[in-house]
């Protein structure tokens, strides 16, 4: 199914939407919906799930305007619904200070629950840089995960990217308290 009339982004603005993709699960099954539709039970076999649980999510899904049926057909007098995304991309607001990165957290869980046995490549890096190498590092990260998702091919399995540059809240060293300190 082309998805050549999707918009291109949906900002995720209501109370409504953030708890829609705040949800693990629900995060897992618009993953199984980012490059072609499918049917509930599709959406429960790929996500692990009851049909009634999929069924539940999806309904909040759509609900919330994240997801949408792209197309119906009958099957023995039952009417099958075909979900999709609402959009290419999901642009999620940025949690304020002190507050929980959705998205973030979504990445670690699916990271956590992949196999370990595959190939994989997990990496931190601490960088000092300007203000410009900062928004230059963004900015090439940024194209790299569009070309690179511009050549993805939905028969392929999926694979995720992930990448977070920020600056970390400021840590100034508190001095040692009476018994803590480096041991000699």
């Amino acid at each position: 199914m082309p998805t050549d009339d999707l918009p291109e982004t949906f900002h995720v603005t209501t109370d409504e939407q953030l708890r829609a993709v705040s949800n693990l699960t629900r995060h897992r099954i618009m993953a199984v919906l980012r490059f072609e539709p499918a049917t509930i039970t599709q959406i429960a076999e790929r996500v692990g799930l009851a049909k009634g649980s999929s069924s539940y999510h999806v309904r909040l899904l759509e609900r919330a305007g994240l997801v949408k049926v792209v197309r119906t057909r009958k099957v023995r007098g039952v009417t099958e619904r075909y979900y999709a995304m609402a959009a290419r991309a999901i642009v999620l607001p940025d949690p304020g200070a002190g507050q929980p990165d959705v998205l973030m957290r979504h990445v670690v869980a699916d990271l956590e629950a992949a196999p370990v046995d595959g190939e994989r490549y997990v990496r931190l890096a601490h960088l000092r840089l300007t203000e410009e190498r900062f928004a230059e590092l963004g900015a090439r990260l940024q194209a790299l995960a569009e070309e690179y998702r511009a050549l993805s091919d939905p028969s392929l399995p999926d694979v995720s990217l992930a990448f977070a540059l920020f600056r970390p809240a400021s840590r100034e060293r508190a001095a040692p308290t009476e018994g803590e300190g480096d041991a000699e």
